[in-house]
This record gives structure tokens, sequence and C-alpha cells, in this order.
């Protein structure tokens, strides 16, 4: 499937325009994507069936990033957030790498761990070596649990062993090194942790606790690099307080908090829109941030020889496109369906290029102009909405409190009161 992510001039268009624009700028039949529309997204019975005591839906708006070039191919990329700026900034981030060659991407593979804790071992040392002695038997115990994960080349393929100090005592645990393929992996790792504690304990002589995987998925790490190209940033100054700023994050976890955050805003939005969990990529994510031991940026920005800027990211990335919401709910199976991915490191490797993008478009922002300025002239139209303007009225309202350097609610309802009443806002 070819793919154009250059479609100029989409926010001038209508949601329904904009939706047909970019079907055919993914070679997509319009009702592919018909999920996205207001009415064809998740029913109310559908959700009944996702989780517990249902009793309503909450809508995120999805808009669609463009510009992009990964790996060599084009993408038209669905991100769910409320925020206002994130998809724009995503969106001219790429726009500024595009002429590089865009974003490239590298991945480790698609491993998780489950952790198995062994409690009260008298000679926790001779343990870890009698579990070690004892790795095929169980590695082929964990694989009887998912022969079809095992037909299609994953399944558990290692253990390590760790003798733990604690406040509670030394404790042996047992990681489990499962490939996952093209799955998140959770139910998969914690069935076979379930499946071989029993035996672990009997080797072990006393008992084990907790059996599950851990978001820290450090072997299945997702690096993102790109070129800024110098000129559209603003000028060497500019890069050169692109450089500063990350410095800054690196150094110091005040700073690295916000910079990742940054980072975030566009991750969280592209593994909801494709019905991930967000929860266990964000827990991923701040903990590879702190691996050193220090609360740290994940990003770095450098200057090349040519005075461009070279961004870096790396990330661990649970993402899959099989199972759980990515199946069951119609609106992630259209955003999968708009990306054109067939496996979960074309997905995991295009969330690491949005975060990347998110974040030099954020620390451009804040070397170049200030946060506020771009952020909030497009939260203006949320202002406008909020302070009661209906759907004619938003852009007008939004542009009058933008330009009189006021964009706050109680303004915008002078505002938009003086327009009803038919006089020029003062």
């Amino acid at each position: 499937m070819s793919i154009n992510s250059r479609i100029s001039g989409l926010r001038d268009h209508t949601p329904s325009e904009r939706l047909a624009l970019v079907a055919d700028g993914a070679g997509l039949d319009p009702a592919a994507l018909d999920a996205l529309s207001a009415e064809g997204g998740l029913s109310l019975g559908q959700a009944d069936h996702m989780i517990e005591n249902v009793v309503g839906l909450l809508a995120i708006p999805v808009g669609v990033a463009t510009n992009f070039t990964i790996d060599g191919q084009d993408r038209l990329i669905p991100m769910a957030t409320e925020e206002p700026s994130v998809v724009a900034a995503a969106s001219n981030a790429a726009r500024m790498a595009r002429g590089h060659g865009g974003f490239t991407t590298s991945y480790t593979g698609d491993v998780m761990i489950a952790q198995i804790q062994v409690l009260d071992a008298v000679d926790p040392h001779g343990t870890r070596f009698a579990l070690l002695e004892t790795k095929d038997e169980l590695l082929a115990l964990a694989n009887e649990q998912d022969p079809m994960l095992v037909s299609l080349g994953g399944g558990a393929f290692d253990i390590s062993v760790r003798v733990l100090p604690t406040r509670a005592g030394a404790q042996v645990i047992v990681h489990l090194h499962v490939d996952v393929r093209d799955a998140m992996g959770a139910n998969a790792v914690n069935t076979m942790a379930e499946a071989i504690a029993p035996r672990i304990a009997e080797v072990a002589g006393t008992r084990t606790l907790l059996r599950i995987l851990t978001n820290k998925a450090e072997l299945r790490l997702t690096r993102a690099r790109a070129v800024f190209d110098v000129e559209l940033l603003g000028g060497a100054q500019v890069v050169d307080d692109i450089v500063a700023a990350s410095a800054f994050a690196e150094a110091d976890p005040y700073r690295a908090a916000t910079h990742n955050k940054g980072i975030m805003n566009g991750i969280t939005a592209v593994v909801l829109a494709t019905g991930n969990d967000t929860r266990a990529v964000e827990a991923g994510c701040h903990s590879h941030a702190a691996r050193s031991g220090q609360y740290a940026a994940l990003s770095q920005f450098e200057k090349d020889a040519d005075g461009n800027l070279v961004g870096t990211l790396e990330v661990p990335l649970a993402v899959g496109l099989v199972g759980g919401a990515t199946r069951a709910h119609p609106t992630a199976q259209a955003g999968v369906k708009l990306l054109g991915v067939e496996t979960a490191r074309e997905l995991a490797s295009i969330i690491a290029a949005v975060g990347l993008a998110q974040n030099l478009a954020a620390c451009r922002a804040l070397a170049a102009e200030g946060i506020q300025r771009g952020h909030m002239t497009l939260h203006a139209r949320t202002i406008a909405a909020s302070a009661g303007a209906e759907v004619g009225e938003i852009g007008e309202v939004a542009s009058r409190i933008v330009a009189d350097r006021q964009i706050r609610v109680e303004h915008a309802r002078e505002v938009l009161a003086a327009l009803r009443a038919g006089r020029n806002p003062a």
C-alpha cells in the first residue's frame, strides 16, 4: 500500500473532508475509516463487553499527523489526545526532518519478561543455581502453554535468576524471557509464569508469591533518529539553544520530567489511537528514563557537521497488533488500517518517531518563542468552546481572544456576548 503523508492544507477542511483526504492519502477506501466518524465508533454494546459496569463512553479527539517519512516509507498517523497543538506540532516537526530522509529506527526484538518471586529460600544462592539447572525443563513447560505462539517462531527462550536483597530478607527472582511476536504479550507471559511457578517452588523447596510480567520492557527497545533542518528550525542559534536545553534535561530530573512529558504527548496519543495499553507503555518509558539511578531525558539533541540538529530517542515499547482493545475496538482497528502496519515492530517504530517529533517541537517552541505562544493560540479554540461558543462562532471568538492576548474563558464570554449582540468586541 502506497501512502502519501504530505497533505497540504489539511487543517482548512471540515472533519469529514479531512477524513476523505486522509483515506485517499493512505490509499484506502473511505469506508475502511468509518469507525473514525462519530457515528461509526465504539458502541455502548461493544463497550459493555470490554470492561465492567459500563455506563457510557468518553470520546477523545483523533487527529492525523502528516509529513512523516519513517524508514523510507510515508505514514499518516492517528493520534488520540485532548491536548491542543500536539498533532500540529508533530506534523510540523516531521516536515523539518522530511528533507533529510525523515526518521530511521532500529528495534531490539519482541521480548517480554515475566517475574516469579521466590520467598523464604534457606540458601538463596544455592536455590538460584538449582533453578538455573532446571532451565530447559522450565522453558519446555512454559512453551506447552502457548503452542500457537511457538508455531509462529516465538515462545519462552531463556531464564535468568537473581538474588535480591530486600527489607523482608533475600528473595530469589526468576525472569522468564518470552518472544511474544506481534502481541503486547501480557496474557502470554503471565500464563507461562503461572504454569512454571509450582515447579519453581518444588525445586526451591519453598513457595512462590508474585507471578507476573514486568512493564520494564528493557529487551523490547525501539530507537528513532532524525536530522532536522537548521533553516526550517529557525537558524543556528535555535539549534544551539535546543542542544543546550537537551543537556539541561539530561542532567536535571526536574527538567527531565517535563521534557519526557513532551515525548509522551506523542507516544501516548498513538498508543491510545491503536488500542494499546497506555499505562504499560508509560510505566516502561519512565522506568527506562531512571535506568542510571537518576531520572533523565529519554532523548538527546546534537548538532551535526552541517549545522543541522540530530535527534535520537530510545524507549521500551510493549505494543502489539493482536488481542486486547486493538482487535475489539473498531476505532483502534481503523487506526491500524490507516497506519498500514503489519508487525508490532513497524508500529513501535512509528510510535518512537512520533515521540521524537513531538519532543523536538516542544524544545523548539521553548528555545525559539516560548511554549505559550503556539500552544495557547491553538488552545484558544478550546477556550472559545468552553465559553459556550457554537461551531460557527468558535473561529471568530478564538481569533479575537488571541488578538487581544487574553486567552481566558472570562474574556471569551465577553467576546461571545458582544458577537451575538452584533457589536464589535472591545
